[in-house]
């Protein structure tokens, strides 16, 4: 990524805690302007909470995060939202007792700024034919692969500029797999910058310009996808795959 390029999404010398404990060392990572940035790492090693932290859920005990440019650390979780950052949660955590309409509509928000209204009821339900069919259905009563189309769905509800993606691949059954990944190949080629957390580092690669790899809190390893690829990266050593 070019020094002079934009950058959606910056962590800067991110120190965070919970308690006592000390989870993340000095991160530092940029996303670019309509990029895909993956973010890997074994269990434990900071992903979910560098997420965490963007979205103001965990304010950090030092550094800063921007938003196009704009510092958004320590500020609280919905005027982060209200900047165009939007999160998919790990474990789906859509409203159960709620029908799939009811949960996407109470997620509506308009874009930031004057950016153009991209995400409605309507251009979601195209994105994701199930959810047309399931809008009257309790969203607790649907399949993992559905609860996870929701969730994203509730995400882009919200006109993100920004979305970051945490496991979306958990607990999915292959096929469905492949449709959430065919899913973001087409939200980044609609233009938005997109952080996915992943564990399955193959996925993320197949799909990812920039490369992250957090290893006990630390940034181990930073680079373009293509370069990681063609010097040959040796995932084992930093995700303990074999």
């Amino acid at each position: 990524m070019g020094a002079l390029a934009t950058a959606a999404l910056a962590l800067d010398e991110i120190d965070a805690f919970y308690g006592d404990s000390h989870v993340l060392h000095r991160v530092s990572f940029r996303l670019g302007e309509g990029r895909l940035l993956g973010l890997l790492g074994r269990n434990g090693a900071g992903k979910s909470t560098s997420m965490n932290v963007t979205v103001g859920l965990l304010p950090p005990r030092r550094g800063a995060v921007t938003v196009y440019g704009r510092a958004v650390t320590g500020r609280a979780p919905e005027a982060i939202a209200a900047l165009g950052v939007a999160l998919v949660p790990q474990g789906r955590r859509v409203f159960r007792s709620l029908t799939v309409r009811e949960n996407l509509a109470v997620a509506g928000r308009r874009p930031h700024g004057d950016l153009p209204m991209l995400w409605t009821l309507e251009s979601v339900s195209d994105l994701f034919p199930r959810l047309r069919e399931r809008g009257k259905q309790i969203a607790g009563s649907l399949s993992g692969g559905e609860q996870q189309m929701l969730a994203i769905g509730r995400a882009l509800m919200s006109n993100p500029r920004v979305l970051l993606m945490d496991e979306p691949s958990e607990g999915l059954a292959p096929q469905i797999v492949a449709e959430v990944m065919s899913t973001i190949r087409r939200l980044k080629a609609q233009g938005l910058s997109i952080v996915l957390v992943e564990q399955n580092a193959k996925l993320v690669f197949d799909v990812a310009d920039d490369i992250v790899v957090l290893n006990s809190g630390h940034v181990v390893v930073e680079g373009a996808a293509a370069e990681l690829t063609q010097r040959g990266l040796d995932l084992r050593q930093h995700l303990g795959i074999y």
